[in-house]
C-alpha cells in the first residue's frame, strides 16, 4: 500500500512542509552526495547518524560496526554526538528511503501544518523526532549501529493525523501482482493498520534482543507515532482548526 494523496485540501500554503522537504533533499545531495559516492554516504551515516550506544555511553569506545565493504563505523565520544538525534532526522540511507519518507510526509504533513501553524508545526515535527530517537535509544541502549532518517518524526505526523482527521479518506495505491488499483480508505484504518505492523515488527525485537529489525528502527516509529497522538492537541491552533471545519465537513444534501 502506498499513499498518494488525501481528500482534504489545504487552506494555507504549507511553507514549512516545503522547507523541511527541501532540507532533506539538500542534505541528501550536498552532504550525502545523493548516494552516488558510497564512501561519502557511509561517512555521513557513521559520523552524523544517531548511535544509541554513544548517547548512553554503553557501547565501548572503539567498537567497529561493518557498514559496507572495507568500511566500518567506529563508536567514539565526539561532541557532535549529542546533536545527532536532530541531525539524523535529515539524513537517509538510500533513494528509496528518502523518497518513501518524503511521500508520507507530503501526503499527511501539509494538513497537520495547516492545523498547527508554520512555527508550531516545525516544533512539533522536531519534538516527535526526538521522542522517536528516545524510544529507539531506550529499546537498544547499547547499540553501536548508526540510525538515520526522518521516519520517526514523520510517524509523529501520522499520529497527529489520526487524532485530527480520522475520517478523511486517503487514496492508497494497491499492487495485486501485476495489477494496481487506487482505493480511497479512511485515514483511521490506514494509520492504525500501519501502526499495528510497526508493533508486530517491534515486539519480537525486544523479546529476542535483536539490534534493529530488518535494518529499520521500528521502535522509533512507535515512539514517534505515540508522541504525535499524545501531543498534537497541545500544539494545535484552534483558530486554524475551526477554519478547516467547512473544508473537512461533507456537503449537506439539498
Amino acid at each position: 500500500m502506498i499513499p498518494l494523496s488525501d481528500e482534504l485540501p489545504s487552506v494555507r500554503t504549507p511553507w514549512m512542509t516545503y522547507a523541511i522537504l527541501a532540507l532533506m533533499f539538500a542534505t541528501w545531495f550536498f552532504v550525502q552526495e545523493a548516494g552516488f559516492d558510497q564512501m561519502a554516504l557511509a561517512a555521513s551515516v557513521c559520523n552524523l547518524g544517531m548511535v544509541p550506544g554513544e548517547l548512553s555511553h554503553l557501547a565501548p569506545i572503539g567498537t567497529a560496526v561493518p557498514l559496507a565493504r572495507d568500511v566500518a563505523c567506529v563508536v567514539d565520544n565526539d561532541q557532535i554526538n549529542v546533536l545527532t538525534p536532530v541531525i539524523s532526522m535529515f539524513l537517509h540511507g538510500s533513494w528509496a528511503h528518502l523518497l518513501g519518507n518524503a511521500l508520507f510526509f507530503w501526503v499527511f504533513g501539509n494538513n497537520i501544518e495547516d492545523s498547527l501553524g508554520h512555527f508550531r508545526f516545525l516544533v512539533f515535527y522536531l519534538v516527535c523526532g526526538l521522542a522517536a530517537a528516545f524510544a529507539h535509544v531506550i529499546s537498544q541502549p547499547a547499540s553501536p549501529l548508526p540510525t538515520v532518517g526522518a521516519s520517526g518524526a514523520i510517524s509523529g505526523i501520522l499520529g497527529a493525523y489520526l487524532v485530527l482527521y480520522p475520517k478523511v479518506r486517503v487514496r492508497m495505491l494497491f499492487f495485486f501482482i501485476i495489477f494496481f488499483k487506487i482505493i480511497p480508505i479512511p485515514a483511521w484504518l490506514v494509520l492504525l493498520w500501519w501502526f499495528f505492523w510497526q508493533l508486530v515488527a517491534a515486539l519480537p525485537e525486544l523479546a529476542r534482543g535483536e539490534d534493529l529489525t530488518g535494518g529499520v528502527a521500528v521502535w522509533a516509529h512507535v515512539g514517534g507515532f505515540v508522541a504525535g497522538v499524545l501531543l498534537v492537541k497541545l500544539f494545535e491552533n484552534r483558530h486554524l482548526v475551526v477554519r478547516r471545519v467547512p473544508v473537512n465537513r461533507p456537503a449537506s444534501p439539498e
